[in-house]
Order: C-alpha cells, then structure tokens, then sequence
C-alpha cells in the first residue's frame, strides 16, 4: 500500500490511538475530526505531535467528507472511521428522531465516507476499519437505537468488502465498553465501571490502545488477506460468560 491513512474521529480516545500506532510504523495518517470549541485546538495539537496533516470537517455533511478526501490525497492507503455515538435510552423514551440520527452517524455516515475516498483507496490498494458494537449481537437493555445502528455498520461492513473487493479491504472491530471521553458517563463511578469490568471474562474495561492496535494490524499489507470480517475486542464478553 501507498499514501496516508485517513483517520476520521481523530481526537478520541480510539483515534489518537491509532494515529499514534500509525506514525510508529512509518505511516502518515491523516487527522480529520469536528472543529467544535476546542476540538480544532485539539486536533491541531495532535497533528503538530505527529507532523502530519489534519481538518477540521463535520463527518456528517456530504462536503465535509468531500473536504476530508480531497485534503488527505489522490491515493489512500486506508480509511479508519473511529466516529460514533452511545445513545441509552429506554424503548419507551426512544423517539423516531432518536433512531435517524443515531443511524445516521454511526452506519450511513461510514458507509458515505468509504463512498468519497473509494477512488483514492483503489488507487492505493487501502483499506478500510469501521466500528460496531459488542451490542450489535448481544442484547442489552437501553441499546435499541445504538444496537440497530451498530448492527447496521455491520452489514454495511460486509457489503462493502464484496463491493470493493479484490482492490479494497473492508473489517470492523466491535468493542466492549472502552475507556473514552465518549463513554464517560458509564466510567466515571469507580463502582459502575468495576462492576461493567467484571461482565467481562477479562474483568476490565477497555482502553482505547486495545482497538487501536487491532485497527492498526487491519490497515497494514500483514492483513492483506482478511476482508468482510467483524472482530470482537471485547475482553470475550460477545461470546463468554463473566464471572460478575
């Protein structure tokens, strides 16, 4: 593979991650996140961390992603789309506005993504990382908008390594619950989090090094022969029973 990787969600905890992981091995990413108050300070910080290009560009509007393309490069050597939401609502207070912008952001906006920057992967023989859920197979109660939508990024995961396929590659990694700024509400009590951590066969949460780390190996020519997979990492709990 050749080029830069785009890397959308890049101030999250996932994204820094893999950011990181990819200028240790020689690859140039690019950084794209949302330039709300403070994100594009944070996102230029980073980018001057690892000396690499960045926007600030809203993922969820067409000339956005258009935007994000056309800055990254003619050739991608792949695309890791670390955006999403945790919507927890009760089925009773779910509205139907709920369920659109939750599908929204979390499977049509990847699938739109992947979209813009297929020329440039195919020139680049790149790759492609999208994120479900450990909730798009298991059933928890409070999930039904972020279940559907992460079971959604699954089939769109699966239909696009057999679109794009042979020259592009397509894999999503479903997480368990990981320590971000995005799932702080459910990790800021010390009690909640232990007793989340001990669902899992490996009694912990998880952290964004751990996702980013399977990111990584996915956009790297090691898994040249590995496409249209979903890949738990979960410390077991999508197919495990935990202790707590």
């Amino acid at each position: 593979m050749a080029g830069r990787v785009l890397v959308f969600g890049a101030t999250g905890g996932v994204g820094s991650a893999l950011a990181r992981r990819l200028v240790a091995r020689g690859v140039e990413p690019f950084l794209v996140a949302r330039g709300t108050t403070g994100g594009a300070q944070a996102l230029a910080m980073l980018a001057a961390e690892l000396g690499c290009g960045h926007l600030a560009a809203d993922v969820m509007e067409a000339e956005g992603r258009k935007a994000a393309v056309a800055a990254a490069g003619e050739e991608l050597a792949g695309l890791a789309f670390c955006v999403g939401s945790i919507l927890l609502k009760p089925l009773a207070r779910v509205t139907e506005a709920d369920l659109v912008e939750t599908f929204r952001l979390n499977a049509a906006a990847p699938a739109l993504a992947v979209q813009a920057a297929a020329p440039a992967l195919a020139r680049g023989k790149g790759a492609v990382v999208l994120f479900s859920s450990v909730a798009a197979r298991m059933g928890f109660a409070n999930h039904v908008a972020i279940g559907a939508a992460k079971a959604a990024v699954e089939g769109v995961t699966v239909a696009l390594a057999a679109e794009l396929a042979p020259h592009i590659r397509v894999n999503c990694i479903a997480p368990s619950l990981t320590r971000t700024a995005l799932a702080e509400p459910l990790t800021r009590s010390p009690q909640m989090a232990d007793a989340i951590a001990k669902q899992h066969p490996i009694p912990r949460l998880g952290e964004g090094e751990d996702s980013a780390a399977l990111a990584d190996f996915l956009l790297s020519e090691a898994a040249g022969w590995i496409t249209g997979q979903v890949i738990g990492v979960d410390g077991g709990r999508g197919h495990i029973a935990g202790r707590g």
